[in-house]
């Protein structure tokens, strides 16, 4: 069992600059339209890292100074550049860069995970690659966000029924995620509900974790992955657990910043449990005991 073993799926990113010129890049599937940046109207007491509001067809949109909010030079113009609109993780937001480069299709084998222990700029990007040669960094957009309005964990029904306590506890859960603030939004929900969970930042890991407790008592029985990570993604990673017959039987929910709806079909065809949108806490609950109760049924 190895990551080299999963079928790799394609990917297609939104390439881009900041004042430094360095490339960027966010998953295309998180833009839903690339505007030139209108005017803005600054809110007082707001966050910093927030230029200001756009009206877009009606509905204000929050506009995030992207060079700021990761610690780089303010833009040369800056009421120039344009805007990339994103949609993630249920909110909708602009982020203020230099330009738009182009669109280029890779396989998430191709993204590699960021140097071990970079720190600065480097500490709001998922992962790597290299595109004719040149150094693309893929944005952690859910970091630049939680920094500058953190998500408002949602309390968890502090009564759970006498079953679904029950059931939960028997759950031995491995959560992966490659983005930090992710990862740790989804382990506060499960110490809300007095659990305790095994952590992995890549498929690679949570693979080597597995092996590790296989056998145990701490033996895993459900997972929560996310979908886009550097290397393989949640996709070949579910595909390579149904290939495993040690793991076939696990439970996987893929926890995604894109719309669930989206990715309901490509979740089912690559063998997972169930999918849901991040972030909610009472929907990660409420998915959890369905998840253990599942796990119950089947023995394990």
């Amino acid at each position: 069992m190895s990551s080299t073993k999963a079928r790799a799926d394609s990917l297609s990113l939104l390439l881009f600059t900041l004042r430094s010129g360095k490339l960027m890049a966010i998953n295309l599937l998180k833009v839903s339209e690339i505007i030139p940046c209108p005017p803005l109207t600054k809110l007082p007491e707001s966050h910093p890292h927030v230029k200001g509001i756009a009206t877009l067809r009606g509905t204000s949109l929050s506009v995030i100074d992207l060079s700021r909010a990761i610690g780089e030079r303010p833009l040369e113009d800056p009421n120039g550049g344009c805007l990339i609109v994103t949609d993630v993780s249920r909110s909708k937001q602009g982020l203020h860069v230099q330009a738009v480069s182009k669109i280029v299709h890779c396989l998430t084998t191709d993204i590699r995970p960021p140097p071990f222990g970079s720190g600065g700029v480097r500490s709001y990007i998922t992962g790597v690659t290299s595109v004719d040669g040149v150094l693309v960094q893929v944005l952690d957009i859910e970091k630049v966000i939680h920094g500058i309005a953190p998500a408002q964990i949602e309390m968890a029904p502090t009564e759970l029924s006498m079953e679904d306590a029950e059931v939960l506890g028997n759950a031995r859960i491995l959560v992966v995620d490659d983005s930090q603030t992710a990862l740790q939004q989804s382990v506060h929900t499960l110490r809300n509900l007095g659990l305790q969970c095994h952590t992995a930042r890549s498929a690679k890991e949570a693979i080597d974790c597995l092996l590790d407790l296989q056998g145990t008592a701490q033996q895993i029985n459900l997972i929560v992955s996310d979908i886009e990570m550097s290397e393989m993604d949640g996709y070949a990673f579910t595909r390579t657990l149904r290939e495993t017959p040690d793991f076939s039987h696990l439970y996987v929910l893929l926890h995604t910043s894109l719309d669930s709806a989206m990715n309901s079909e490509k979740a089912r065809l690559a063998g997972a449990n169930g999918v849901l949108t991040k972030f909610s806490s009472p929907e990660l609950t409420k998915c959890l005991i369905e998840a253990a109760k599942a796990v119950a049924e089947q023995g394990h």
